[in-house]
């Protein structure tokens, strides 16, 4: 990265903002400035905020989703836990997507990742024992991992650790998304939509 004629604080603050998703080395300077322009109304409170985060933010002990709280506050409602539902995802991300959908009153378990041999990630690195643990305080398991071929074995590695235990074990759809057209979706996201059909 070239460097900037602002001094090694801002460089580094530059190559720290380009380590963020979606950031690289030309919107990290771009963030740095903005930053710099807004010094006491952005970068003062920003500052502030990341260093009480650095203090306050836990990862739950039950789910893995990540609050100021462990149990979270998902966790601690007591109204979630009268649907019996427990929707299995890879991430945090993922369990705030579905937040974000309102999807209801249910609870999530965040596995932390996707079985990958390749990437030398097996069962011990991912929280699903403590899933398996979890599990029978549900009447439903949704698994909600992505449709790669990482997910769906994560999904039938964790569906075989269950089979005995008598718990619904249902996945999320993968179809048609809402507004999508035909001619614009691959053939495997069409073969499964078909598959995967309802009752008008």
């Amino acid at each position: 990265m070239a460097n900037t004629s602002g001094g090694p604080e801002i460089e580094q603050l530059i190559q720290l903002l380009s380590r963020l998703p979606g950031l690289g080395p030309r919107s990290g300077r771009r963030a740095v400035l903005h930053l710099i322009k807004k010094k006491e109304q952005l970068m003062a409170p920003l500052a502030a905020a990341l260093e009480r985060a650095i203090e306050a933010v836990k990862v739950c002990q039950t789910c893995g989703n990540i609050d100021t709280i462990s149990p979270c506050t998902i966790c601690s409602d007591p109204r979630r836990a009268e649907s019996g539902l427990l929707i299995v995802v890879e991430d945090v991300a993922d369990l705030w997507a579905l937040e974000r959908a309102g999807i209801g009153q249910v609870r999530y378990h965040v596995l932390g990742g996707v079985l990958s041999p390749l990437d030398g990630v097996g069962p011990d690195d991912l929280s699903i024992d403590q899933l398996i643990r979890r599990a029978p305080d549900y009447s439903e398991i949704v698994l909600g991992v992505n449709a790669t071929v990482e997910g769906q074995t994560t999904a039938h590695y964790i569906t075989d650790r269950l089979a005995d235990t008598g718990i619904t074990i249902t996945r999320l759809a993968h179809g048609v998304p809402v507004g999508g057209e035909l001619d614009y979706l691959d053939e495997g996201t069409l073969s499964q939509a078909l598959k995967a059909r309802t009752r008008f």
